[in-house]
């Protein structure tokens, strides 16, 4: 890795001095994972098409949306390359807490390329069993945070968010917590995919955020003096959420409406895997509900409505998830997600306030 080389050559070399910094990793990871989706996403795109990778759209949605049949997907591939690339690149590659990273989002990238490949190839929206996909993620997660746990390198301490001195040390209790938390967050993002760029800015905002908490986690001055809890290690995550802010900016310039490419599963469930992950090492998992606001409303609209079905033959919601709700009601595509990428940064906002008032 090229890291190590030039954190050892700096010795040597004074100018190299610059990448024992984290801050200036973080800046130049964001660069190349932004430059290396954006200049390969048109060719990315036209590889999709060429091999006939198109999205089959759901029989019972909006009308709007059967002009959206055919259009490439699964160009969450690209994310996933502008993560790997800087990680090997600029990320020392020896930290325990970046390959857990690493792991989960690949992890269910190939889960969700193959709930895509199914779909695309039987040219339907059913792909893998809702129960198998399940256990395959809690399989990866379970694997991942018990070692964690078991190594030492993962805290068993669930923090809980605004308040100073509340912490409860969950032992080996915590594995299960920390499970759900990447899972639930996996599949809220995916349920959360289904308008142009509706998913994408909202998972920006999230790994921007943790970008934030990765880098005062790690720091063990700034930590102390914010009252919350100092995570060794936890800074290089820095450099990888600069890489999935970065990415997932240039997939939104081909992402946007109208969209040139849909992230599909492997996106969705990648990119909601690094935040729970994320979330997980940081010891964020409780400020998770309220940072991914926008994900857990979405995912909580699919149960209500699916439990309203069953319980009294009603539906709570036109359908769900409820940004169909809302475009069934009249509202504009654009309209329903610039106000979801708008309440996305508020509640980023709100949740980095839990710094100071911790």
């Amino acid at each position: 890795m090229l890291y190590r080389w030039l954190y050892e050559a700096s010795d040597s070399f004074s100018a190299l001095n610059v990448f024992r910094y984290i801050t200036f990793r973080t800046f130049i990871s964001f660069f190349t994972a932004f430059f290396l989706c954006w200049i390969l996403g048109p060719y990315f795109i036209r590889q999709l098409v060429k091999k006939q990778v198109g999205q089959t759209i759901r029989s019972d949605g909006p009308q709007s949306h059967h002009k959206k049949a055919g259009t490439p997907t699964m160009g969450g591939g690209l994310m996933i390359l502008g993560l790997l690339a800087p990680a090997l690149l600029w990320v020392d590659l020896l930290n325990p807490m970046v390959w857990a990273v690493l792991v989960v989002t690949v992890g269910f990238g190939m889960i969700g390329y193959r709930d895509d490949y199914l779909k695309v190839s039987k040219k339907n929206t059913k792909g893998l069993s809702g129960k198998f996909r399940l256990a395959l993620e809690f399989l990866i997660s379970g694997i991942v945070v018990g070692y964690l746990i078991w190594s030492g390198e993962a805290s068993t301490v669930l923090s809980v968010p605004f308040l100073k001195n509340v912490h409860w040390d969950l032992g080996w209790f915590y594995l299960p917590v920390a499970c759900l938390t990447i899972v639930g967050c996996a599949n809220a993002v995916n349920l959360t995919d289904g308008l142009d760029g509706l998913a994408v800015f909202p998972v920006i905002v999230c790994a921007g955020t943790f970008m934030i908490f990765s880098y005062v986690a790690g720091h063990a001055e700034i930590a102390r003096y914010l009252a919350i809890a100092f995570v060794p290690g936890a800074g290089e995550l820095t450099i990888l959420a600069a890489a999935v802010v970065a990415s997932g900016l240039a997939f939104l310039w081909f992402n946007a409406f109208p969209a040139q490419v849909f992230m599909g599963d492997v996106g969705s469930l990648s990119l909601g895997g690094f935040l729970g992950v994320m979330a997980v090492m940081t010891n964020n998992e409780l400020l998770l509900i309220l940072l991914g606001g926008v994900f857990v409303v979405e995912a909580l609209s699919v149960i209500t409505q699916v439990a309203s079905f069953k319980l009294t033959g009603k539906r709570v919601f036109k359908m769900a998830p409820i940004h169909h709700h809302f475009e069934l009601k009249g509202l504009d595509e654009t309209k329903i997600i610039v106000r979801f990428w708008i309440v996305s940064i508020l509640l980023a906002v709100l949740s980095l306030s839990t710094l100071k008032l911790r």
